[in-house]
């Protein structure tokens, strides 16, 4: 059992995925056929041994809650664990207010009223594996005010784009946050994971509202870090951030790559989601399936290569699909070649028998749309 709390944040106003982020939160983003973007890192806090969980959103509600539900399925303690979502004080995702500051102080009194005394906050919009107990015990026997997570990457020069890079001392102390412009190829880049206790958060969170109504938690945190002890402790293993519509795609399909996929995924660390109660994927004859990942429930009457098929998809007969993201629901008609798209939920493509780009540039097809 760990004496903490977790707070899964919502996005940053740097992050914006055109077209998927029209219908839903970014922690709602279908990933790898099966998961929500938000089972990530409550799976961590919950594999962890964090039982009480606060989930902010900021926008578009409807399918996170739909998802989250009592958030059983998360294997949180079922007689102390809780699983709560806390709204903005705007629902309306272009509000220039809609910050996570803002939203933690319409939410105080509930944050005020937990018993544990340490806070882990992580963002929705971040993969990775991560066992916050032992970020926890290294923050406590540091003796530092707080503690962040951060990646060493080598490829900073056309990923991690606008993500916070963190500068730190020979003692991994934090001299200041910046944001990653492409300018180096070697960085240290946040994740965004912020280790302290419950009071010093509370604080923090009232003296940026103070400061300014535009201020993030990342922005107070780098104003005080010549004021409190701040440190970094370098994450190891697969990261993807999903912060484009370029990155989404990236993200999925690297995970097709079996080492990164086995990097990420651990027997002993379950990733956990909603389940759906339908029949395993009828596979036709005379077809090529290969080198992808596909979700129970679909119709696969046509070949695909090197793609992620989410629940429900119906492949129709002669199709081909390659280096593609389709999202449940969605119909891939006769004869039709896709290579390089991202197909949102119950989108169907039957008229159009070519649709086709390359991978610096993905296509994206609209939800419910008709091609």
């Amino acid at each position: 059992m760990c004496d903490a709390f977790g707070i899964v944040n919502f996005e940053t106003a740097n992050v914006n995925i055109k077209g998927l982020g029209d219908y839903r939160p970014v922690s709602a983003f279908s990933f790898l056929g099966r998961y929500r973007l938000v089972d990530f890192p409550i799976s961590n806090m919950s594999n962890s041994g964090i039982n009480h969980i606060k989930v902010l959103v900021k926008s578009n509600p409807r399918s996170l809650v739909e998802h989250l539900g009592t958030g059983r399925h998360y294997n949180i303690n079922s007689k102390r664990g809780k699983l709560h979502i806390l709204p903005a004080a705007s629902l309306d995702d272009k509000d220039f207010y809609n910050t996570d500051v803002n939203a933690l102080m319409y939410n105080l009194n509930t944050i005020e009223d937990i018993s544990q005394k340490y806070v882990v906050l992580a963002p929705s919009h971040m993969v990775y594996r991560q066992d916050f107990s032992k970020l926890l015990d290294i923050h406590m026997e540091s003796g530092a005010d707080i503690t962040m997570l951060y990646q060493n990457v080598d490829n900073a020069k056309e990923a991690f784009i606008d993500c916070d890079v963190v500068n730190l001392n020979k003692q991994k102390g934090l001299l200041s946050l910046e944001r990653n412009r492409g300018n180096a190829k070697a960085r240290a880049i946040s994740l965004e994971t912020y280790v302290l206790s419950k009071e010093l958060f509370i604080t923090l969170v009232k003296k940026a509202a103070n400061t300014s109504s535009l201020y993030w938690f990342r922005d107070i945190v780098n104003d005080m870090c010549t004021e409190l002890d701040i440190r970094g402790v370098a994450h190891r293993g697969f990261v993807a951030c999903i912060n484009d519509f370029q990155s989404y795609y990236k993200g999925n399909m690297e995970l097709l790559d079996y080492d990164k996929g086995e990097d990420l995924f651990d027997d002993n660390w379950p990733f956990y989601t909603r389940t759906n109660d339908s029949c395993p994927t009828q596979y036709y004859k005379d077809i090529v399936v290969r080198h992808s990942i596909i979700s129970n429930g679909c119709t696969i009457e046509g070949n695909v290569i090197n793609s992620v098929i989410g629940r429900g998809v119906e492949v129709k007969k002669g199709a081909v699909i390659e280096n593609s993201v389709i999202l449940p629901g969605a119909v891939i008609g006769e004869n039709v070649h896709i290579n390089n798209v991202v197909v949102d939920k119950r989108a169907r493509i039957v008229n159009k028998k070519e649709v086709c780009s390359v991978s610096e540039h993905p296509l994206y097809v609209k939800r419910n749309d008709k091609i």
